[in-house]
């Protein structure tokens, strides 16, 4: 089926052919049925043009010698064909026929027309078909080649991004590795010494318990470890929605979702931090990414709090709003002076910011009226399937490239197996008849052919005007009685093919008189009447002069 579009542009198309095809007729005197018939006959061979592109270039070519009617349709159809033909060879022996078809019935049909009268017709008819022919066949190998390289360059990018994938996972997974063998041993170690400390029977009862908090905090970090291995190995958080333990977790161990805020602030209490937190909204379950992100926000705005205002109360929202669940953490200004060494990446809120873009929402960080400070979070529900994110940074989105996939995701690397099979196909079809560059190399030289011709042609019919043509003052310094020599020594001698002589309508010669018959340089008064000037001679002199009309 075709687009309606295409459907709009071929209907106009056939009727404006149709159309130019009435016109034309009208304008060669032919009857007006005959140039209608020929209209529809045009308008109905241009939509089978791209179905039969070969039988309609001849049958164009044919009717075209009777008919000038279908002049305009064969510069359409000669254009069509040149695109659709397959092969060199078969486009050159069915333009070979249609040329031979159209010259050979100008002939027969225009049975008084002189040599010179073929040439200049051969030519003509030469220009008609073969230009636009090359011109389609031209405009149909570029594109061909510009939708191969295009195909060819998707290929190239979406194998760029596997590549780079692949880079990806591996580094990811060589970090993973390290962390493990490194922080791994190390927290370990932390865990095991808190806790033969806290069974000391020679610390106080404060001492244990602060002994506790370090263990506790030793064993959370291993977790939270533990899961950062986990994405950097797999590329995605394999808990569950809502924060619940993962696979080999013990009932006992922290979670790292909306439900471990009750731990992070229990925590910062027993550190001596007065925390509260609020709820609003009807509850709602997260994604896996998203419950971890908003456990993130909240444990970066204490451990903000904890270091640049230490002693300032902590309030904690969790916002569960129609779409998205908003996290606030904010504190006061510092109760105690901010001592000087504060260590601080300045990357804690860089990276919250982008988990929260990696699950489709966002971050806010800034200072409050009161002088404290609040981070906020935006976080989109989203159903379990779609917690899996490939982790691509924005500035190496190569979707940006191809505009069918999401701003910011990679998507499939992999989604065209076809593609090496069309490539070769499209390869071949640009290789066809000795490839673009013999095919160009043949345009051109005719096309050189055709311009040398027509400027022969040009100056060939502006010789033969100067046989055939005089000036309306050139007629009128002629007198009668000059002598037939004189006369034809300042006039042409009429000798060419443009002059078919007296035409119709002319008024008799006189008796035993030759005459010298030429066309006038004037417009006639209507398209079918040629203004012509006679001379007629007898004895030596010239006996008549007359102007008059004559139908072609």
């Amino acid at each position: 089926m075709w687009p309606a579009r295409r459907v709009v542009g071929e209907t106009f198309l056939s009727l404006a052919l149709a159309l130019s095809g009435v016109g034309a007729g009208l304008l060669d005197d032919e009857n007006a049925a005959v140039a209608v018939g020929v209209g529809l006959l045009a308008g109905l061979l241009s939509l089978l043009r791209r179905a039969l592109p070969a039988p309609v270039l001849l049958a164009a070519a044919a009717g075209s010698a009777p008919f000038f009617g279908f002049a305009p349709l064969l510069l359409v159809v000669a254009w069509s064909a040149g695109r659709r033909i397959d092969g060199l060879g078969r486009a050159c022996g069915v333009f070979a026929l249609a040329y031979g078809l159209a010259l050979g019935l100008t002939a027969a049909w225009e049975s008084h027309a002189s040599l010179p009268l073929l040439a200049v017709a051969g030519m003509f008819i030469l220009v008609a078909l073969v230009v636009p022919g090359l011109a389609g066949r031209y405009w149909s190998q570029r594109r061909t080649l510009t939708d191969t390289l295009h195909e060819y360059n998707a290929q190239l990018l979406r194998e760029r991004a596997m590549l780079v994938g692949q880079a990806r996972m591996l580094e990811r997974q060589r970090i993973a590795q390290d962390m493990h063998d490194s922080l791994g041993h190390q927290l370990a170690l932390i865990a095991v010494h808190t806790g033969a400390l806290e069974v000391d029977r020679e610390l106080t009862d404060q001492q244990r318990e602060a002994v506790g908090v370090l263990r506790e905090a030793s064993v959370a970090a291993m977790h939270e470890l533990r899961d950062v291995v986990g994405v950097l190995r797999d590329g995605a958080d394999g808990a569950p929605a809502g924060g619940a333990p993962q696979d080999g977790e013990g009932p006992g161990a922290p979670s790292r979702g909306v439900a471990g805020v009750d731990d992070l602030a229990e925590t910062s209490r027993k550190a001596g931090t007065a925390v509260e937190i609020r709820r609003s909204g009807e509850v709602r379950p997260l994604a896996t990414t998203a419950d971890h992100a908003a456990y993130r926000v909240v444990q970066e705005g204490l451990t903000n709090a904890h270091k640049h205002a230490p002693g300032a109360s902590i309030s904690i929202g969790l916002r569960y709003e129609p779409d998205s669940l908003v996290v606030e953490v904010a504190n006061g200004p510092a109760a105690e002076p901010v001592p000087g060494d504060v260590a601080s990446g300045g990357q804690g809120l860089t990276g919250l910011a982008e988990r929260a873009r990696l699950v489709g929402g966002m971050v806010h960080a800034g200072p409050t009226a009161d002088g404290g400070f609040r981070l906020a979070g935006v976080l989109p529900y989203a159903s379990p399937g779609d917690a899996r994110k490939t982790f691509v940074a924005p500035q190496d989105d190569f979707r940006a490239q191809s505009p069918a996939g999401p701003g910011g995701e990679a998507g499939p690397v992999i989604e065209w197996s076809g593609l090496p099979k069309e490539l070769a196909r499209a390869v071949n079809r640009t290789k066809r008849g000795n490839g673009i560059a013999i095919g160009c190399g043949v345009a051109a030289l005719v096309g050189i052919v055709l311009v040398i011709a027509m400027v022969v042609g040009v100056v060939f019919l502006v010789r033969e005007a100067d046989k055939a043509m005089i000036e309306p003052a050139q007629y009128e310094a002629v007198k009668i009685g000059q002598s037939e020599q004189s006369v034809r020594d300042a006039l042409p001698h009429g000798d060419t093919f443009m002059n078919t002589g007296q035409g119709a309508g002319a008024p008799p010669e006189p008796d035993g008189a030759t005459c010298l018959t030429l066309l006038s340089t004037e417009i006639g008064s209507s398209l079918t009447a040629d203004p012509v000037f006679r001379f007629c001679f007898k004895d030596g002199k010239l006996i008549e002069k007359k102007s008059f009309e004559a139908a072609t």
